[in-house]
């Protein structure tokens, strides 16, 4: 029997001291961010998720955000080399925790950079941002590693966002969730669109998990439209976390073991 997982790490008491590309630096409330991500945490498990949760990295501000560290495939994990240098001792403690659940691991060399939330995954196919974080060098390693298990890899450019799962999250095999402003949305016209609100430009962050969806709580309009397509929703407080550039994606690494 297949279960799903999500490898979490805490909050770094250094939070404050994130890596900012897109959006303005604010005031983090430390503690109510660590409360906030117990929330999202606790989330994930009444979805009937297993959590594995790491602790915090005191010296790393923005580890909190796993995702950006791995990729998980159903047979294989692939390490990135985040865009942003202050992340990459991020990796080493990932690469650990990992080896009990895949035994195939292989990263992303120099000079590729890449960060886990540019990475959109629909069954076979794969979509990559070509942003702020992640470049060409990194797609071409990836499309080498991945082809043999049949995936294919496209790249995407994205504008004033900084990952390309700010702009698009996959609801189901055949819908997606996106932003038009930060994507073109001529590259997923093989799915069914669903826009955000376009008063809530970061609403497209989005985690599945099976059927369910779970999103920030600050994006009413945009829910009301994903719930309207029939979608069950889940929501959780993470403004905090969103003073870091983070989102629900960025939190956890899912996957199935």
């Amino acid at each position: 029997m297949t279960n799903t997982y999500a490898l979490c790490r805490a909050v770094s008491p250094a939070i404050a001291d994130c890596e900012l590309s897109f959006i303005g630096r604010e005031p983090i409330n430390v503690a109510l961010a660590h409360l906030q991500h117990m929330d999202y945490v606790a989330c994930l498990r009444k979805l009937g998720v297993t959590v594995i949760e790491l602790p915090a990295e005191p010296s790393l501000p923005d580890s909190v955000f796993v995702e950006d560290t791995v990729l998980l495939f159903d047979e294989l994990a692939v390490l990135t080399r985040p865009g942003a240098e202050s992340r990459r001792f991020e990796v080493a403690s990932i690469e650990a925790a990992f080896k009990l659940y895949r035994k195939v691991i292989t990263r992303i060399e120099e000079p590729g950079t890449m960060d886990g939330g540019d990475v959109l995954r629909i069954g076979k196919r794969v979509f990559v941002g070509l942003s702020a974080r992640s470049n060409q060098a990194a797609i071409d390693q990836l499309q080498a590693i991945v082809a043999e298990y049949g995936y294919t890899v496209t790249a995407v450019r994205t504008h004033e966002c900084l990952h390309l799962k700010s702009a698009v999250t996959a609801l189901s095999d055949d819908t997606v969730l996106i932003n038009p402003d930060w994507v073109d949305v001529g590259v997923f016209a093989d799915y069914r669109q669903i826009a955000i609100d376009s008063s809530e430009p970061h609403a497209a962050n989005v985690v599945r998990i099976g059927t369910a969806i779970l999103m920030p709580s600050s994006f009413p309009e945009t829910l009301r439209r994903i719930e309207a397509a029939g979608f069950a929703v889940s929501t959780v407080d993470v403004s905090e976390l969103q003073k870091a550039e983070g989102a629900v994606t960025c939190c956890s690494v899912l996957f199935n073991a």
